[in-house]
């Protein structure tokens, strides 16, 4: 029997609740003395014990839990998460639909109406995380109500409630057909090679979709790209479908550069006619300083925080410098494709850091495009800060 505990809520953050905010902040509700366990059922109520909503505890980031429904009578079980996994699914009917993409998000989160879980497809097979502990208690129970909702060709999960958000190294696969890895799927008619059984990551981040069919469709056709943090190096295989005279990618990573060539190939690239650099991308700017290297687009996605052994790398802090060592290698009149996934800070801050950047830099810019999160990566209405992805692709005007 799942445990179930009241909790009162600061009279100022009932608004936001019943607005429609999904997260539930420890600075917004009197803790009780005991311990509360993850999983436990949250019955959020005001000072006069009124009811505002059910929610679980469930600790991930800055949040205690998240809101599950503001129906006092709703039970939270097989059917209440085989109903949301549905509409999820319906609403991203198109996306099952198409001829030309395999590799979508299903289900997102609070954006769906359950903080701490994500669900992704890949070509039949579906990827669940789990963000919490307090969600990862619900797993029998969201496994069953997943293979209710849609058909499932196999399951695999990532648990990633680890100190600070880190990835539970573990076996993967969960039920159903154990896939063959590389499994090809496609985006826009691109081919991408994902493996759902190998660490933390499978090898293509689906939000940037319609960014990368920008740079394909609109900013690569007989230009050089350089492509940062490139990871396994998907920019670059859009660059190159899309005509791109020539892409370098930089990872710091050993693994980036197998995993490239790998990509290219599932597209029938010749990857020795691309150039692809292990090292430190910091150490990259300077390399293509010294040797005059420049290009006509630079494509800039940084993890929000990365730390080597000469240097500690804060989007937060340190993007305006990032921003102006890929001027120093941009061509007059080339295009910067900036993108963060911090969710500390909004879009109109980031463009803070690329005006500081341009005006240090002594250089003028024009924003030709803005991206955020693509549909199927539903966020809460009325809530943007769970927007995260902020993408600027800016022209250099010298």
């Amino acid at each position: 029997m799942r445990k179930k505990t009241e909790l009162q809520v600061d009279s100022k953050a009932i608004k936001d609740l019943t607005n429609g905010n999904p997260l539930i902040l420890k600075d917004t509700v009197i803790m009780p003395e005991v311990t509360i366990e993850e999983g436990t059922l949250l019955h959020l109520v005001d000072k006069s014990g009124g009811y505002i909503a059910t929610g679980y505890y469930g600790i991930q980031n800055k949040g205690i839990g998240w809101v599950l429904t503001r129906k006092e009578k709703e039970l939270i079980d097989v059917k209440f998460f085989t109903k949301k996994i549905h509409e999820a699914a319906e609403k991203r009917a198109d996306f099952f639909a198409s001829d030309d993409t395999s590799a979508f998000r299903v289900f997102n989160g609070e954006g769906d109406g359950i903080g701490g879980l994500t669900i992704d497809f890949f070509n039949g097979f579906y990827m669940v995380s789990w963000y919490s502990e307090g969600i990862y208690s619900f797993r029998n129970d969201i496994y069953e109500a997943l293979n209710a909702a849609v058909n499932t060709r196999g399951i695999y999960e990532k648990l990633r409630f680890n100190t600070n958000g880190q990835y539970i190294d573990q076996d993967d696969y969960v039920s159903g057909e154990k896939g063959e890895f590389p499994l090809i799927v496609q985006e826009n008619g691109m081919n991408f090679a994902v493996d759902l059984n190998d660490g933390a990551m499978t090898g293509i981040f689906l939000d940037q979709r319609n960014v990368r069919k920008a740079l394909r469709d609109r900013y690569s056709t007989d230009k050089t790209v350089l492509n940062t943090f490139s990871y396994t190096g998907a920019f670059s295989v859009a660059a190159a479908l899309g005509g791109a005279s020539g892409t370098t990618s930089v990872d710091l990573a050993k693994r980036s550069l197998p995993k490239t060539i790998e990509q290219f190939s599932v597209n029938g690239i010749d990857y020795e006619s691309q150039d692809i650099k292990v090292m430190n991308v910091f150490d990259y700017f300077s390399y293509a300083a010294r040797k005059g290297l420049k290009f006509d687009v630079v494509v800039l996605d940084p993890p929000s925080f990365a730390r080597t052994k000469k240097m500690t790398f804060s989007t937060s802090k340190d993007y305006p410098k990032l921003l102006k060592d890929a001027l120093t290698i941009t061509n007059n009149g080339g295009v910067i494709i900036a993108s963060t996934n911090n969710a500390s800070f909004n879009m109109k801050k980031f463009k803070t850091f690329i005006d500081k950047a341009f005006k240090d830099y002594g250089a003028r810019y024009k924003i030709l495009e803005e991206h955020q999160l693509p549909e199927d990566f539903t966020v809460p209405h009325n809530f943007p800060e769970f927007n995260y992805l902020k993408v600027v692709i800016i022209q250099v005007m010298n």
